[in-house]
């Protein structure tokens, strides 16, 4: 067996050993419309922290929650920046969602390359998003597909997980999700991933 040979083998056993990181179980057809996005790229998050952890300092971890959301609900530990992918605004009242109004962040993109270049990585990065639920993350993934980014992912069940429709925790969020998962999270927040803008 030569040289050449030799690498080939040893790229695709190193692929196989990381695998589940790398590829996601997912299969796109189970995930609803709110939480599509164009490139099909889905991971949960117990995928992304596996990925996060083999990949390193090659890829990105986001949390595109509001900046509320993760002081009073806790932040990801692998989380590398906050950046919203949408914001409050304190004062409108959305009456058919029962909150305050929530727009699009018009920095989000602008953020996004900043943070990229800082890291110094390119649009070819392998960049993983996570909101709440995963509705805000393949939105904003949807949005840097359109800006050029070649390999962003959306953690589809999110932070806090999908809302159990039935059982003792009916209405909570409770059915998966980084929380529900024992993944590693804090209340402690980290001024250098927090977004400030």
């Amino acid at each position: 067996m030569n040289k050449l040979h030799l690498v080939g083998l040893t790229f695709i056993i190193s692929m196989s050993q990381i695998g589940l990181a790398v590829a996601g179980d997912i299969d796109p057809a189970t995930v609803p419309a709110a939480k599509q996005v164009s490139n099909q790229h889905y991971l949960s998050a117990k995928e992304a922290a596996a990925m996060i952890q083999s990949l390193g300092n090659k890829s990105l971890m986001i949390d595109a929650r509001t900046q509320a959301e993760v002081e009073y609900v806790g932040e990801a530990e692998p989380v590398s920046y906050n950046i919203p992918y949408m914001v409050n605004d304190y004062n409108t009242w959305d009456d058919k969602n029962g909150r305050y109004q929530m727009s699009p962040n018009s920095g989000f993109l602008s953020k996004m390359d900043d943070v990229i270049k800082s890291a110094g990585l390119s649009k070819e990065a392998t960049i993983i998003l996570m909101c709440r639920s995963g509705d805000r993350s393949a939105n904003a993934a949807n949005l840097m597909i359109k800006a050029g980014y070649t390999n962003v992912y959306s953690v589809v069940d999110g932070f806090e997980g999908d809302i159990a429709k039935e059982g003792d925790r009916k209405g909570q969020r409770a059915i998966n999700g980084w929380k529900n998962a024992g993944l590693p999270w804090t209340y402690k927040m980290n001024k250098k991933v927090m977004y400030l803008d």
